[in-house]
C-alpha cells in the first residue's frame, strides 16, 4: 500500500549571527515539532547575508557553521529534515530574476520589513540594490520548493505576503488561473505555485533583555543590540544576562510595588515558565511589593537553563566535528537542488521558455 506523501515545509535563517531565544519561540520550536509531520526543508540563506555584510565574507562563512550547529543542537534531525545552503542552489537565482518581473518596484518598497531594517540598521541611502532584491529573492527561496506551509516569526510576514502575491500573479499569467480563484483551489485548478500558509510562533515578537528604545518601546531581541540570550549560551552566561535584565525602572526597592505589564522579566516567565500557578501568584506578590526582582530572576534562570540544557548536551556531540556539519549541509543541498531544478523546469515550461528537451544537470565542484 502506498504511503501518503507528506506536505512540504520551507523556512530558514540568514546567517548574521548565532540563534537566540527569539528564534526559538518565533519559528525554531515549531520546526522541531513539525519534523515528523512535514517534509521539511531549512534554508541557510547565506547570499542574503551579503546585503548588509558584503565586506565580511569570513564572518558570514562562520555564521553558516554556527547556525548549522545551532540547528542540530536544538533538535533538527538530518535524517528527517533537509538543511541546505542557498548559494549552492542555482535555480533560486534564476527564479529571483523571473519573479522580479511580477513585482512592481513601488510594491517592494512598501514592504514594512524593508523599511524597518533600513531604519534599525541605520542604512540611510547607502544600502546596495541587492538589499531590495533580497525581498524578491525570498519569494524565490520559498517558491522554488513549492511548500504548503512556512513557519516564521512575525517580522517575516510581509515577505511571505509578497511570495503569495507572486504565486497568484504567476498562476494567473502563465497557468490561466482566474484571479477570482480562491487560494486553496489554485493548484487543483491548474496553477503551479502554491499560495503558502504561514505558521506563526507562539510568541510573535520576543523582547530583548535590555530596556526600551528611543521611542519608549521595548526592543526586539537581537544579537546586534546585545540584548539576546543565545541558544549556545552556557549556564553562567544565562545567569549573568538574566540578573542584569531590565525590569520595572520605577521599582527601587524589593518592597516597592511593581508593574508586570511590559516588563521583560514577566514576559519571559509567561513565555518560558511552565509553572503557570507560580507565575500568577508571583505576579500578585510583585504588584504588592512582596517579592523582589532577584527572587523572580533566579527562578527564570532555572527555567531558561532547563530549556537550554538538552541543547547543550546535543551540542557536545557536534561542536568539534565541523566536517560532519559540512557533510550534512552538502547532502541536504544536493537533495534540495533536485527539488528546485524541477520547479525551475516547470516554471520555464509554463512561461513557454523551455526550448530544449533535455534533462537539467547539477554538479558540485
Amino acid at each position: 500500500m502506498a504511503t501518503e506523501q507528506k506536505q512540504r515545509l520551507l523556512t530558514g535563517d540568514t546567517p548574521t549571527g548565532k540563534l537566540h531565544l527569539g528564534h526559538w519561540v518565533g519559528s525554531l520550536e515549531n520546526r522541531i515539532a513539525m519534523q515528523d509531520i512535514y517534509d521539511c526543508y531549512f534554508i541557510i540563506a547565506n547570499v542574503h547575508a551579503f546585503t548588509t555584510r558584503a565586506d565580511r565574507p569570513q564572518e558570514i562563512r562562520q555564521s553558516v557553521l554556527d547556525i548549522m550547529l545551532d540547528y542540530l543542537s536544538a533538535g533538527i534531525d538530518p535524517t528527517k529534515s533537509t538543511v541546505f545552503l542557498q548559494s549552492e542552489i542555482p535555480a533560486i537565482a534564476e527564479l529571483t530574476f523571473l519573479f522580479s518581473m511580477l513585482l512592481p518596484y513601488p510594491r517592494v518598497m512598501r514592504n514594512p520589513t524593508i523599511k524597518d531594517e533600513i531604519r534599525d540598521k541605520d542604512l540611510g541611502d547607502s544600502y546596495p540594490f541587492g538589499f531590495l532584491l533580497y525581498a524578491v529573492g525570498q519569494t524565490a527561496d520559498i517558491l522554488a520548493f513549492r511548500p504548503e506551509v512556512v513557519p516564521v516569526g512575525e517580522d517575516q510576514i510581509p515577505h511571505l505576503e509578497m511570495a503569495r502575491e507572486v504565486a497568484r500573479r504567476f498562476n494567473h499569467l502563465y497557468c490561466g488561473i482566474s484571479s477570482h480563484t480562491p487560494d486553496h483551489e489554485q493548484l487543483t485548478a491548474g496553477g503551479l505555485l502554491p499560495i503558502i500558509q504561514p505558521v506563526i510562533g507562539r510568541v510573535r515578537r520576543l523582547v530583548g533583555t535590555g530596556g526600551p528604545g528611543a521611542n519608549g518601546q521595548l526592543l526586539k531581541m537581537s544579537k546586534s543590540l546585545n540584548n539576546a540570550i543565545l541558544l549556545s549560551d552556557d549556564a553562567d552566561t544565562v545567569r549573568k544576562k538574566i540578573m542584569s535584565m531590565y525590569t520595572d525602572p520605577n521599582r527601587l526597592h524589593p518592597t516597592d510595588k511593581g508593574t508586570v505589564e511590559n516588563n521583560p522579566l514577566w514576559i519571559y516567565h509567561d513565555t518560558f515558565n511552565p509553572d503557570k500557578a507560580w507565575i500568577e501568584e508571583a505576579k500578585d506578590r510583585y504588584r504588592n511589593g512582596k517579592i523582589g526582582d532577584v527572587e523572580c530572576k533566579k527562578r527564570l534562570i532555572e527555567v531558561i537553563n532547563a530549556l537550554l540544557e538538552p541543547m547543550r548536551e546535543r551540542r557536545k556531540q557536534f561542536e568539534n566535528h565541523q566536517d560532519y556539519l559540512i557533510n550534512v549541509l552538502e547532502e541536504g543541498t544536493a537533495k534540495a537542488n533536485e527539488v528546485a531544478e524541477v520547479t525551475l523546469g516547470l516554471v520555464k515550461k509554463a512561461m513557454q521558455q523551455d526550448f530544449f528537451n533535455k534533462k537539467r544537470h547539477v554538479t558540485f565542484g
